[in-house]
């Protein structure tokens, strides 16, 4: 019976391990530690996903938890899971601006980058349509990337991160509109939703709205549909939806707003299918995307009519719904 289980476990462990290496690459002169996955027979051209461990993990933990190894065997994309250099304290992190790592001279912007690009390169990965997330440390070296060098990522995807002031880089953005997704947690303890200007130990952050109002104004979005998400748990806990968007541009900015505390697991939602949903929506083969919503293309508005039911043009800064001729119904702000 042992020998059997045995046998059993050892032929399904490689189904879960297959392709997937412990890598070095050095980086100005230090070795810098991370994961590589990469389902077996993997397309050439195919998409590449970064995802980023918070303060004090690692490399191991965000991808035993994070979900990502078995969604890129779905869906046929790569992985890269890179590991933060050590403070003095022994704990692992991303250099984003905190008051006790500000004598750090570590660049991890770009080293990811140069990762990026090295993987990209070795495997034949598509430089179009490389992505990245992460979770509160690995958030705000996500935004990091996206403030001072986007480009070589087509989206972000924090997961319960902020940007702190002090790491601010004085031409964010350069004005490159950024796609941003941003799941947070109102109950979150360790990054507070509503920001702390005073933190005296990790520093000085934004709050999750004036962050998102940041990445709205860089890509000059004008709507807004904000949702409640289904509560499949049947709980009290809900997630409201806030997409920005504009007729202009196919360039949006997410935020999911839970219930739940500092976590990467969320009620009612699955994050790492959320993220996957996102970057999807940005992937494109010769500047094509691949997620063209043909109903979206046929669909025809019928009417627009604000809460109070009267039928109405487009109206700046009040709740409007959008009839469409298959149905459909879309609630939106239009904003100043």
């Amino acid at each position: 019976m042992t020998i059997k289980k045995s046998l059993i476990l050892v032929l399904l462990f490689p189904f879960f391990v297959l392709g997937q290496q412990y890598l070095t690459y050095n980086h100005n002169g230090i070795n810098r530690d991370y994961i590589f996955y990469q389902p077996s027979g993997l397309n050439p051209g195919a998409p590449l996903v970064f995802v980023t461990h918070g303060y004090s993990s690692s490399a191991q933990n965000i991808m035993n938890y994070s979900g990502f190894n078995t969604l890129a065997l779905q869906n046929q994309f790569a992985v890269c899971y890179p590991q933060g250099t050590q403070d003095n304290w022994g704990n692992n992190f991303w250099n984003v601006g905190y008051l006790f790592t500000s004598g750090s001279n570590i660049d991890d912007v770009d080293f990811l980058i140069s990762l990026a690009q090295e993987l990209q390169n070795t495997y034949n990965l598509s430089s179009e349509n490389t992505f990245l997330t992460g979770m509160s440390n690995g958030a705000e070296i996500s935004y990091l990337v996206a403030c001072e060098s986007p480009g070589t990522f087509k989206a972000y995807a924090p997961v319960a991160g902020t940007i702190f002031t002090d790491g601010l880089p004085n031409n964010i953005c350069n004005g490159i509109p950024c796609p941003i997704f941003e799941i947070h947690g109102e109950n979150d303890n360790v990054t507070l939703f509503d920001g702390d200007p005073n933190d005296q130990f990790w520093g000085p952050y934004l709050s999750i709205d004036s962050v998102v109002n940041f990445w709205v104004n860089n890509s000059n979005l004008t709507n807004l549909f904000i949702d409640t998400l289904p509560n499949n748990n049947s709980n009290n806990k809900y997630t409201i939806s806030y997409k920005y968007s504009s007729l202009n541009s196919d360039n949006e900015v997410w935020l999911y707003k839970h219930m739940d505390g500092h976590s990467w697991d969320v009620d009612d939602i699955s994050t790492q299918n959320e993220i996957w949903n996102f970057f999807t929506k940005y992937i494109t083969v010769n500047n094509t995307s691949i997620k063209e919503n043909k109903e979206q293309t046929q669909r025809k508005l019928i009417k627009i009519v604000n809460l109070m039911g009267q039928e109405v043009k487009d109206c700046k800064n009040e709740i409007l719904l959008y009839f469409y001729d298959d149905g459909y119904v879309k609630k939106t702000i239009l904003l100043e």
